[in-house]
């Protein structure tokens, strides 16, 4: 009683009433091979939320794509509600079963702390294959192993390193599933029709192997008996993983292959600038390591060295060019005896480099800026504002960074800023980024964004009226604190360098008042046919005049029946 569980579109849905909910401490467990608690981390990780509505009642929802559970599924959860002390705890498990049969391609579903993905994946079929085998002994596997982001620039993680990132992948039968956190290091700001948007764009590759089981059977006849003896054994062969990488023109790597070795000889390590690594190393040091067996039994083996790391010397022999430099030393074995073989072999390229580049956007309250970082890293420094970007200043305009970029969101009423122009509900404020080479002092890219934000004018139902002065670049030599609305008595409420505050009452400090029309009456209009109690609307302007110092002052305000204006009779309209 109080437990309610029901399917909704991809989701399983719990609802607890407030008898059991409210003012109770609930822990929340997920059945996988055993009951995991669910923190806030692993919720996200593994597509679960949960909400309290204003009435008390709790509901916790559930992706049938989660990490533990599958498209035609039995969620299974258990709730420990905790009343008076940690002993008086009442336990419930829940278990439903949803079918949610009609999968799109791609679904996208952005819960309340996570975003999750995810798209038909094609089974894979090797058919010259099949027809060598007794059908449905052939299995394919499939593993998740690398995931790239678009950060936008692409950055690789091996699972285990997108998992303590606080991502989820993972396949099904049918699909394959992404799961992210909101506000992640690889996720990113991008405007969409002005509305500004957080965006993860990931790519999933994955392992395939192969599993067959023949039979060998021998068969044989003792010659004192003449009797028959026939004997079968089960021999399982299993294919190691065969990745299926990309196709990339990202050269920005070394890619080595030596060989061609007979079967015999066994890779055990590689000798880098910076040391000894094994090939198990090497790999975890994302370098890549693989050995590729021919037909004939022989093989070669390959290195991807990614310019970036320590391993590869570099060094600038003219402007803006770089050269990279990997030297290693391949240790061989030959078996069985072990022989030792060493191959040395040194690679060197020069590029043109990929300088940073800056863009960016704006909402209605802040700068969004984008730095890539290019070819060089995070070798270079950043001004914004006139102002070095230390990690107080990075912190309070919420930097975020990882290898490939770095963001910042800074309020256009930051001291940054400068301000150009004001209008009447507006004011043009500019933001300067340069990122620069602390070394040679180059000036690598430059950014110079100008937006208009919404400046307004508050007018309170009490008859008070806020209104924002700031100081734009035109005039640096004035003090907000010095300004006065039309009747110099009235000052700011506060100031600083850059703002002045002012608040008044509507009937004072000078104010005048302007009720706007849009629509004016032509010639064929008049006579103008007014009832009693019927508003009238009036206008009186000065036109064609420059002089500065001419002013309209109204002070009566008559109708008469002639266009004489002394003629009577006479009607007063407004009286000073």
């Amino acid at each position: 009683s109080g437990l309610k569980a029901d399917c909704v579109g991809n989701l399983m849905r719990l609802t607890l009433d407030e008898a059991l909910a409210l003012g109770n401490q609930l822990e929340v467990e997920a059945l996988g091979t055993q009951y995991i608690l669910l923190t806030p981390r692993l919720a996200a990780q593994c597509g679960y939320s949960m909400e309290s509505d204003p009435w008390g009642n709790t509901r916790i929802y559930t992706s049938l794509l989660g990490c533990f559970d599958d498209m035609m599924i039995g969620v299974g959860l258990k709730l420990k509600i905790y009343r008076h002390s940690p002993s008086d705890v009442i336990s419930h498990h829940v278990a439903q079963t949803c079918s949610y049969t009609r999968w799109a391609p791609r679904e996208i579903l952005c819960d309340r702390n996570y975003m999750e993905v995810s798209g038909y994946m094609a089974p894979h079929a090797e058919e010259d294959f099949q027809l060598n085998t007794i059908p449905g002994t052939s299995e394919d596997v499939s593993g998740i192993w690398k995931m790239t982001f678009f950060t936008p620039e692409p950055m690789s993680m091996v699972l285990k390193e997108a998992q303590q990132a606080g991502y989820s992948a993972m396949t099904t039968a049918t699909r394959v599933v992404v799961r992210s956190p909101y506000n992640t290091a690889e996720t990113y700001s991008e405007a969409v029709a002005g509305v500004p948007m957080e965006v993860l764009k990931v790519s999933i590759y994955y392992h395939i192997t192969y599993t067959i089981e023949p039979m060998l059977e021998v068969f044989w006849r003792a010659d004192q008996t003449q009797q028959d003896t026939r004997y079968k054994i089960l021999f399982p062969i299993t294919t190691p993983p065969m990745p299926r990488p990309p196709y990339t023109d990202d050269m920005r790597e070394f890619n080595l292959y030596v060989g061609t070795f007979l079967h015999d000889v066994e890779l055990r390590n590689i000798t880098f600038t910076t040391g000894v690594l094994t090939v198990e190393e090497s790999n975890a040091r994302g370098f890549t390591v693989q050995q590729h067996v021919f037909d004939n039994g022989t093989s070669v083996f390959s290195i991807k060295v990614p310019f970036d790391t320590d391993v590869i010397f570099k060094h600038n022999p003219e402007v803006l060019v770089t050269t990279y430099t990997l030297s290693v030393v391949f240790g061989f074995v030959i078996l069985p005896e072990e022989s030792s073989l060493a191959h040395a072999v040194e690679l060197q390229a020069s590029l043109q480099d990929v300088l940073p580049t800056l863009t960016g956007t704006c909402d209605q309250d802040q700068f969004y800026i984008i730095v890539k970082y290019g070819s060089q890293g995070t070798n270079f420094n950043t001004m914004v504002g006139g102002l070095d970007l230390t990690p107080e200043l990075a912190e309070a305009y919420k930097f975020k960074g990882n290898a490939t970029h770095g963001t910042i969101k800074v309020p256009y009423t930051a001291t940054s800023s400068a301000f150009e122009l004001i209008t009447t509900n507006s004011i043009r404020a500019r933001l300067d980024v340069l990122v620069w080479d602390p070394i040679t002092n180059w000036i690598l890219s430059d950014l110079f964004l100008a937006c208009y934000f919404p400046l307004t004018t508050t007018c309170y139902p009490n008859g008070t009226i806020s209104a924002l002065a700031v100081k734009v670049q035109s005039v640096p030599n004035l003090d907000p604190s010095w300004l006065t609305l039309k009747d110099q008595s009235c000052t700011p409420v506060s100031s600083n360098d850059r703002f002045a505050q002012f608040i008044f009452s509507a009937d004072s400090c000078g104010t005048t008042r302007t009720s706007s029309y849009q629509d004016f009456y032509e010639a064929e209009d008049y006579p103008v046919e007014k009832y009693l109690r019927e508003p009238l609307y009036f206008e009186v302007e000065l036109v064609q005049s420059t002089d500065p110092h001419l002013a309209l002052i109204l002070d009566n305000c008559w109708a008469t029946l002639e266009k004489e204006r002394t003629s009577l009779p006479s009607w007063d309209i407004i009286v000073a």
